[in-house]
Parts: structure tokens; sequence; C-alpha cells
């Protein structure tokens, strides 16, 4: 059984869709291990960024919308 939280198991999904959409589209002769690793830290840590701030901004739109009298 994983201990990742719901949040981190998204985040590995997402960012190894990413990775491979990027690295897909990475012409051959620059497919390399060091490319290759390259693209895997920053599929991951684009992924955890947009999340965190969609997450962010969505809490603070629905935080808003709570002071608003109706």
């Amino acid at each position: 059984m994983s201990n990742l939280t719901v949040l981190e198991e998204i985040v590995k999904e997402v960012s190894s869709e990413l990775y491979q959409k990027w690295y897909n589209a990475m012409p051959e002769e620059e497919k390399n291990e060091m490319s290759s690793e390259a693209l895997m830290k920053n599929a991951g840590e684009t992924t955890f960024f947009v999340i965190q701030t969609f997450m962010n901004k969505f809490n603070q739109a629905a935080e808003e919308l709570k002071d608003k009298p109706e």
C-alpha cells in the first residue's frame, strides 16, 4: 500500500504524463539520459507549481465568495 497522499499521487501521475509529452516532442537526436533526467525534474517541478498555484487561487476565490453577502 502506498503512503502517498492523494495530492502527491496526482502530482506524480500528471508529472509523468507531462514528461512523456515533452519527451515525445523532443527531436530524436536530442534524446539522451541527461536530457531525459532534466525533463523529468522539470515536469515534476512544473506540475507541483501549477497544481499548487491553482489550489491557492481556487481557495482564495472560495473565501471571497464565502465572504460575500447573498
